[in-house]
């Protein structure tokens, strides 16, 4: 049975683009993700920078025009004239590739944040936090568009903006608010000599974009230029070096760089922006070329004097602070260059050899973009408060590492060969375990530095995307009591150990307290997997996930043969579980696994989990009857609508919250995931699952990209991009590629 390949994308970029019309919200689909394993930014179609959180991926936003197309802040570069546009990623790579054409002509937008080269398993030079945007004409000519408009802290600091010159570069527009420095350069180029500077290089010239109006707090730049073919030019917006939130690093650890003399700083004209907020400034605007009051009485001078203090330093040592070099073409192209080269030297690892493999390592690559890499753990999503239904209340920040979506990306990458970042985020998660709260338990969920404080805060000057409130930040469900994640974190562990590093006697002792922790509250009941915001439940698929804990803690006693003092208690604890489970949450008259057992009439797409867990087989007349139910239409008492699945019946099941939602990508996977399994004794079955997994395939957006949900009307809902539908969909193709080869072979 030969599957095809992967589908065509559908071809939503098609539309043409007027940047005279009033600029609207992007759908969510419509967008490419870059990061830099620190942070991540979103890119729309049309070239705009609509999500940016510097310099982490839980820091303040920079740029959230995706949650107010108004004030959130927008780093757009755009032609002037109608345009088509194609977005792409370079093969094998998270460098994004945006192009804009007109009859008249063709340009490309090539967006990246800079990774430094490999050395081993880990980066061999510093990181710079950098934005980087080089912009290319390669037909004809095309007037563009340039727009940097930064909103700091979720668009509520005020900020100064300063335009500078000096004797190395072209003019720099300096943007200081209370709690960071940013400042937008750029290098311009040809490929040969023409109109333009004498070197054929474009004219740029940045000016002040005074955005007020809209309710932007700061002054924003702007440059309007011609690009003609083998011109281009290239922005660069970074953290100034010496902020608050940068580290500088000096060239001792490489070849040091001989400098031009000093340059001098100077204003090239009176520039106005907005005081940051103190007692004695109210935001009225000021002129910068006086000592700009801010919170801890520095501005605009004191940057710009310790900035030449750095420099001055550097030209005495003959050397160049490493997060400061000086910007030439040639710098631009390598940074470009040794961050291609680091993605494609990443995927090039993995060992999956199955079909779908195009949808499989785009996954891969957008997972690895997940993990904060100095301390390995994984965040659910880069972005934050994106709708689950458009106007709706589901609005949530997934900026944070659970312990149950981590899990399961791990064993995603795991089983694709990315051992290094399994044993990375398992010394995480052990370093939380030895931190356990005083009752022995572990959070559901922690930041992506191990704290525990995520206060969730609503943000209403917000508008948030197309009018869906409230706009969070934080998390409240972080103290949530939800047991299933002791199941997701011990079958980690097992595969962990099973194909990354062996685990260690000491963290056996820790293994054996979680394991001691479940078998005393397995009784207990939860708010689970969805996070319900009402009344805890025992609900199936945490009772299962409970299941899960405690045979992994009696499998790595027993294969690896650890000592296990309380063998026998787990034992008579997973046993009596597995019985209350088949008992309590089975309705006998409808013939299916309930949500929980209480409300055994609600049917839940979770418990699709029970045989990828291997809690039962999927052949089993229980589950099957429970699976053919949940692929039954909803007006038929079923979850499925066009091959995609929902989470629950919103209107049937309470959970606190209200509002509607999409189809859930989640479910639709462990579907077909389930089907797959069942396909072993029945061909049908597998059929089934080949053809339902290819149709969501062509639910990807434009570059394989996918959201948490989809709408009855195909479109992208929740956060951009999400970790558990990657993670589901490469389990669901290895699985499904897996069983389609042993079938073949059977048959051969």
């Amino acid at each position: 049975m030969a599957s095809r390949s992967d589908p065509p994308r559908t071809d939503s970029q098609a539309r043409q683009y007027h940047p005279s019309d009033e600029r609207d919200y992007i759908p969510l689909g419509d967008h490419g993700l870059i990061g830099n394993l620190r942070t991540a930014a979103l890119v729309s179609l049309d070239g705009s920078i609509e999500s940016y959180c510097v310099p982490h991926f839980d820091s303040p936003s920079v740029f959230a025009r995706i949650l107010d197309k108004d004030k959130g802040g927008h780093f757009s570069i755009t032609p002037m004239i109608p345009f088509t546009t194609k977005q792409n990623y370079l093969p094998s790579s998270n460098v994004l590739q945006t192009k804009f054409m007109n009859d008249e002509g063709v340009v490309s937008v090539t967006d990246f944040l800079p990774r430094p080269p490999m050395s081993g398993s880990s980066p061999s030079k510093p990181l710079l936090q950098w934005l980087i945007r080089r912009v290319e004409c390669v037909r004809g000519g095309l007037p563009m568009q340039m727009q940097c408009a930064p909103a700091f802290n979720y668009a509520l600091d005020a900020h100064v903006t300063t335009l500078i010159d000096d004797d190395t570069i072209p003019t720099d527009a300096l943007f200081e608010s209370p709690s960071i420095s940013m400042d937008l350069r750029y290098v311009t180029y040809t490929e040969s000599a023409g109109d333009g500077d004498e070197d054929g290089s474009p004219n740029v010239v940045l000016n002040l974009l005074d955005l007020s109006k809209k309710g932007h707090k700061g002054m924003g730049v702007a440059s309007e230029f011609e690009l003609k073919e083998g011109q281009g030019v290239t922005f660069i917006f970074r953290i100034v070096p010496g902020s608050p939130d940068t580290s500088g690093f000096w060239l001792e650890q490489t070849p040091a760089n001989t400098v031009p003399p000093t340059p001098d700083v100077e204003v090239k004209q009176p520039t106005f922006g907005f005081a940051a907020p103190s007692k004695d400034s109210q935001g009225l605007k000021v002129d910068t070329n006086v000592v700009v009051p801010h919170e801890d009485d520095k501005g605009f001078a004191a940057g710009v004097a310790f900035g030449k203090k750095l420099s001055r330093r550097a030209a005495r040592a003959g050397k160049r602070p490493t997060d400061d070099p000086w910007l030439t073409k040639e710098l631009l192209c390598k940074l470009l260059s040794t961050t291609n080269r680091y993605w494609y030297d990443w995927i090039r690892k993995s060992t999956y050899t199955g079909s779908w493999k195009e949808s499989v390592l785009r996954s891969a690559l957008a997972l690895k973009l997940l993990i904060f890499e100095p301390t390995g753990a994984v965040v659910a999503s880069p972005t934050f408060s994106l709708p689950e239904y458009i106007g709706g209340v589901r609005n949530w920040d997934y900026r944070f590492s659970w312990i149950r979506d981590s899990s399961f990306t791990l064993y995603a990458l795991i089983r694709l060969g990315f051992v290094d970042e399994a044993n990375a985020y398992l010394e995480f998660i052990f370093a939380r375990i030895r931190d356990k709260n005083p009752d022995g338990s572990i959070q559901i969920m922690y930041t992506i530095h191990g704290e525990k404080d995520m206060e969730e805060i609503e943000l209403d000057h917000l508008d948030g995307h197309k009018g869906s409130k409230p706009v969070r930040i934080g998390n409240g469900a972080s103290d949530h009591v939800q047991l299933d994640i002791y199941g997701e974190l011990m079958d980690c562990i097992y595969l962990g150990q099973k194909f990354g590093k062996p685990l260690a006697y000491d963290d056996w002792v820790l293994v054996r307290e979680i394991v001691d922790y479940v078998v005393e509250h397995y009784n207990d009941s939860d708010l689970s997997i969805w996070e319900v915001r009402d009344m805890k439940r025992n609900f199936t698929y945490s009772k299962v996930m409970l299941w899960v804990a405690i045979d992994r803690g009696l499998r790595l006693a027993e294969k690896r043969s650890l000592p296990c003092p309380n063998r026998n208690k787990w034992l008579v604890a997973r046993d009596t579980l597995y019985e209350d489970i088949m008992n309590k949450a089975w309705n006998k008259e409808e013939k299916f696994f309930g949500q929980s057992y209480e409300e055994t009439d609600v049917l839940d797409a979770a418990v699709l989990i029970m045989p990828l867990v291997f809690f039962m087989q999927a052949s089993d007349p229980r589950f099957l009857s429970t699976l053919k139910r949940i692929m039954k239409s909803p007006e038929k008492g079923g979850l499925m609508a066009n091959n995609l699945v929902y989470r629950y019946d919103t209107k049937k099941s309470g959970d606190g919250v209200g509002g509607e939602e999409g189809t859930f990508c989640l479910c639709t996977l462990w579907c077909v995931e389930a089907l797959t399994r069942a396909g072993n004794t029945d061909r049908a079955l597998l059929l089934k699952s080949v053809s339902m997994f290819e149709d969501f395939l062509l639910y990807l957006n434009h570059v394989g990209l996918c959201t948490e949900e989809i709408s009855d009307a195909g479109e992208a809902l929740g956060n951009a991009v999400q970790g558990f539908t990657h993670v589901t969909l490469i389990s669901a193709a290895y699985n499904l590629s897996r069983t389609m080869h042993d079938m073949h072979e059977k048959t051969a």
